[in-house]
């Protein structure tokens, strides 16, 4: 997937407002004595089960668009939103043209909803698919294979799947949820310009299934959140964009005991999903590991042959899923 870096002289001064506002309200949610901060470990995101999941959809094989493991990995994800009892699962459709063939192409968005009655909604989003060619591998020769997309794509979709699972275990009374499974976000070209990346969710934006009044209040997009020891800065359009938002699951993170894992510090500018929803107005913020130690952005595995199984980190995911988890049980207490 494609990303722009920034080095703003803004930065800076970005960071230090980001800083108050999020001590502010990590002071308020610490007061709180959060009764949503669960401790039955039954109820808790499981590290084994994120791995189990980014695993099975990793067996597929590479799920470019168009191909039988693409298909296969979708039939999966419906499969398992059908067991964790999700309501409403859909697939929808749209023409597109193939950035990296040129050809003809139909985009498959997967949709769920989770107490679809509830008028006050959070999306939760990622992409299912994986990148078509390894461009940023060190190796020459590998560059014009697909890759496995082990954190780039799935394991996105196992915090997601984790997600269903733990509310079909402790429903929520008021919050209603919806799961987008993006398609189409990784075929985009390098220099090909922002539009050729992200097309499942600019399709997916453009023919939302929502009315004035059941339209989420807010959305987090799940972006590379399985490497090893990573962490997830506050990145710079979802500051822009969802301040608000991005206050709140930092302060939750924060409340967790995983300010480690959520620095309050800038992160990069990032084209990704979360763009297209934010301009369809769903305040809309992006967990993504931008602030690589080892490379200054992303993880040295990114579109290499590298973003595979043994590049995973149970840890991580089980980290950011526990704030997913946490800020839709902290909304749900608010409507009480």
């Amino acid at each position: 997937m494609f990303r722009l870096i920034l080095a703003l002289p803004l930065i800076a001064l970005l960071a230090a407002s980001c800083s108050s506002k999020a001590a502010s309200a990590a002071a308020t949610a610490a007061d709180e004595q959060p009764e949503w901060l669960l401790t039955d470990s039954a109820l808790l995101p499981s590290a084994d089960t994120l791995y189990s999941l980014v695993e099975q959809q990793v067996a597929f094989g590479p799920r470019v668009p168009g191909t039988k493991a693409h298909t296969d990995c979708r039939e999966h994800i419906i499969d398992l939103l059908h067991r964790y009892g999700a309501d409403s699962v859909t697939v929808h459709t749209a023409p597109v043209t193939d950035p990296s063939t040129g050809k003809d192409a139909t985009v498959y968005n997967i949709f769920a909803s989770i107490n679809p009655a509830a008028l006050h909604r959070v999306i939760l989003l990622a992409h299912y698919d994986s990148r078509p060619t390894a461009d940023e591998d060190p190796d020459p020769k590998r560059r014009a294979l697909p890759i496995d997309g082990a954190n780039d794509g799935a394991s996105g979709v196992a915090v997601m799947l984790e997600t269903a699972r733990l509310l079909a275990k402790a429903p929520l009374d008021s919050l209603g949820v919806d799961l987008l499974f993006t398609d189409y976000e990784d075929s985009g070209i390098e220099g090909g310009g922002d539009g050729t990346w992200c097309l499942g969710a600019q399709a997916w934006a453009e023919q939302m299934p929502y009315t004035a009044v059941n339209r989420p209040q807010f959305g987090i997009l799940l972006d590379m959140v399985g490497g090893k020891n990573a962490v997830f800065p506050r990145e710079y359009f979802s500051d822009r964009h969802a301040s608000t938002v991005v206050d709140k699951v930092w302060a939750v993170a924060s409340a967790a005991s995983l300010a480690s894992r959520f620095p309050n510090s800038a992160g990069g500018a990032i084209t990704d999903d979360h763009l297209p929803l934010n301009q369809a107005g769903i305040p809309t913020i992006d967990i993504i590991e931008s602030n690589n130690p080892a490379t200054g952005s992303f993880n040295p595995t990114w579109h290499t042959s590298s973003d595979n199984l043994a590049s995973i980190d149970p840890a991580t995911m089980q980290a950011v899923a526990t704030v997913v988890v946490a800020i839709l049980r902290r909304e749900n207490s608010l409507l009480k």
